[in-house]
This record gives C-alpha cells, sequence and structure tokens, in this order.
C-alpha cells in the first residue's frame, strides 16, 4: 500500500511505493553541497553524470566534490530538439563503452530534458540502474524531477517513448535558479500556477498576492513557491504512482499544450509557455461545457499574463495540426480524448465527453491576431 505523503523536515519530503521503493527528495538553497544529502552515495562505486555542457560548466566541479568517487560524465545537447531516441542511444553507447553495470548509479544533471532522457536511460540500461535527479530549472524542480515519468519524444508527439522510474534521490538546490535566463526562469512559474489551479486556491491566491516578488526571484517566495510544488505533487503521485485515475489532475494544460509544442515543433515555444496557453484553454473549455464562470477563468489569464507567461495561441499556428497532435496524446484510450478541465480553483476533473467541435473552436477563439 502507498503511504501518505510525509514532511520529514522543512526540507525533505519522503515518498513510499509498492515494493518498498522510497524517494527522498531534499529540498533548500545550497543543498548540492550539503554533505549529508549524499550520504545514501557512500558505498557507491560507479557514478554517471548526464548533463549538457553549460550545466556541467556551472555546477560540475561542486557536484564531484559531494560524491565518493570520481565520476564518468556523459553531455547530450540543450534544448527539447535533443529529448530524443537519438540522445537516448547516445548516453546507452557511452555507458556501455565506459563499462558500466548494474550496480552503477546515474545522477541527471540538468533542466527536464536532461531528467526525462537520463531517467529512461537509468530505466532501461541493464534493466534498471539507480537513479538520482539533480534538476536546475525551475521547471524540472517542481514538476519533471518529481514522480518518476521518463520518456523521449517521437515526431508524432511528446513523450510517447518512456517509462515510470522512480529515483532514489532527487536534490533540489534553488540556488541554481540564479544562473537561468529570465526566460527559462518564467516558463517555470507555469507549472507551480498549475498546483493552485488543481489543488491549492490558497496557494493560487498567495501568487496572486507575490507576483513581483515571484518575477524578482525573492529568495523567500520562491522557497516557498517551490517547496508547496514539491508537497503537492508528491501527494498526488505517492498515493497514485502510474496515473491510473487522480495523478491525470497533473495534466492540465499538457493535452492541448503537447498539442502546440509538437504543432509549433519543439523548441520554438518552451514547455512551461505552452502549458501556460493550454491552461488558459483548458479553462475557456470548461466556461464552453458549463463547468467553470468566466471570472475565475480571466482570473487564471490574468495571473499567468502578469506573470509574463503566454495566453494565446502563436500567430502562425496551425489549428488543424494543433488538433491532430492532441489526438495522439498519451492521455487518450481508443479514440476518446481525456480532458483535464476546472470548476474552481483548486478543483479540477477529468472528462471525457467532449465533443471535437467544441475543442476546435475553443483553439479558434485564443488564436493570436
Amino acid at each position: 500500500m502507498v503511504s501518505k505523503n510525509k514532511l520529514v523536515t522543512s526540507s525533505r519530503l519522503q515518498l513510499s511505493f509498492s515494493d518498498s521503493r522510497t524517494c527522498t527528495v531534499c529540498i533548500g538553497s545550497g543543498t548540492l553541497s550539503e554533505a549529508e544529502v549524499w550520504s545514501s552515495l557512500s558505498d557507491a562505486t560507479r557514478i554517471v553524470v548526464v548533463t549538457n555542457e553549460t550545466v556541467h560548466d556551472l555546477y560540475a566541479a561542486q557536484l564531484r566534490r559531494m560524491l565518493p568517487v570520481e565520476p564518468d560524465f556523459v553531455h547530450i545537447g540543450d534544448g527539447e530538439q535533443y529529448k530524443t531516441l537519438d540522445s537516448f542511444a547516445n548516453i546507452m553507447d557511452s555507458l556501455i563503452a565506459m563499462e558500466h553495470d548494474r550496480s552503477s548509479t546515474l545522477i541527471a544533471l540538468g533542466g527536464g530534458v536532461i531528467g526525462d532522457v537520463a531517467g529512461f536511460v537509468a530505466a532501461t540500461y541493464q534493466r534498471g540502474i539507480g537513479l538520482v535527479q539533480v534538476p536546475t530549472t525551475l521547471l524540472a524542480q517542481v514538476d519533471s524531477s518529481i514522480g518518476g515519468k521518463t520518456a523521449v519524444n517521437h515526431e508524432r508527439g511528446k513523450n510517447l517513448i518512456g517509462a515510470f522510474y522512480q529515483p532514489k534521490l532527487v536534490v533540489i538546490d534553488t540556488q541554481t535558479l540564479s544562473s537561468l535566463p529570465q526566460r527559462v526562469y518564467i516558463e517555470g512559474l507555469a507549472e507551480v500556477v498549475k498546483y493552485g489551479i488543481i489543488r491549492d486556491a490558497e496557494f493560487f491566491i498567495w501568487m496572486e498576492q507575490n507576483v513581483d516578488r515571484l518575477l524578482n526571484r525573492n529568495q523567500t517566495t520562491l522557497a516557498h513557491a517551490v517547496r508547496r510544488s514539491c508537497e503537492l505533487k508528491s501527494q498526488i503521485v505517492e498515493s497514485d504512482e502510474k496515473e491510473s485515475n487522480l495523478r491525470l489532475i497533473l495534466n492540465y494544460g499538457h493535452t492541448f499544450g503537447h498539442g502546440i509544442e509538437n504543432a509549433e515543433g519543439y523548441g520554438s515555444l518552451l514547455h512551461g509557455e505552452a502549458v501556460a496557453i493550454g491552461m488558459v484553454l483548458a479553462a475557456d473549455l470548461s466556461v464552453r461545457m458549463g463547468l467553470l464562470s468566466t471570472s475565475v477563468a480571466r482570473r487564471i489569464e490574468h495571473l499567468l499574463q502578469n506573470l509574463e507567461l503566454p495566453t494565446r495561441l502563436p500567430k502562425k499556428a496551425s489549428i488543424e495540426r494543433v488538433f491532430s497532435a492532441m489526438k495522439r496524446d498519451k492521455k487518450t484510450v481508443g479514440k476518446q480524448q481525456r480532458h483535464i478541465l476546472v470548476r474552481d480553483i483548486g478543483s479540477v476533473s477529468v472528462e471525457t465527453e467532449i465533443e471535437p467541435v467544441d475543442v476546435q473552436e475553443t483553439l479558434e477563439n485564443r488564436t493570436s491576431h
């Protein structure tokens, strides 16, 4: 049985899953350099770090000092366009050439792309090796590093090839967020807003009241945003690891968002930007279906706008391509699309009785002019 989420200290979450599997999430400022955080790796004999050149230059030396053995390093490209089977295969080739075995530990050091691709490698290399996630972007810290989803994209859709595979340790150091370009930092705020919409109305109100502090990366404000997001995601993931019911709500904004990313070409819009547009589209569809008041939908749109996130489709977006990509969404069962729609701030539901014409017209009404 899956136990309830437990806050161990102000900076640690302990997740427990079936088969006695656990995952420790360490959250704070400077955790990357805390010896205690890395104590579970004290017996490791082989470690490989997957990262990119930019993140390597920033944090590799700091990480190396915390590890019990000198790690090997494998680099992949920077950006969503490298979340591919080619990158997956290149890492596999490197691990085989370096003669890593089933006792090795893989550390994913970087943003969501690195975490997803490296996590998929860990899940499949010699049928599974130890995995540690060290997310260095806001989006990865509050979302992709927690929960065990690993995947690569296919030309016909996002995250179509992957596995559920839990890390044994997640190290979240909010100091790494200071190095992010503003656009990359802001895209992560979309996922933070998502948690307020799907699960915590008070958190949403807190964000409405702290827009300037969030945009300016106020450390106290940011620490709360990251911790609360991780708490909310951990509670959901621990109760539904394989996304059979409750975990589906974490996909709020993603059915539309993944369709937009696929149609526009990975990299033209950042993932968080596409999700922001997707959340507003899902709110629009919720109003259309009679589930949500217009005033609440506008609150969602205004918060995202105030956080400098996009809320309309790009000017040259093809509604047909977006709609077609949405049909290949991994949440689709048979030909039945599942949409996460809003009933109020803090309350969403999974809906399947949605007519295609309602989805298409929702897209058309949100196109930039």
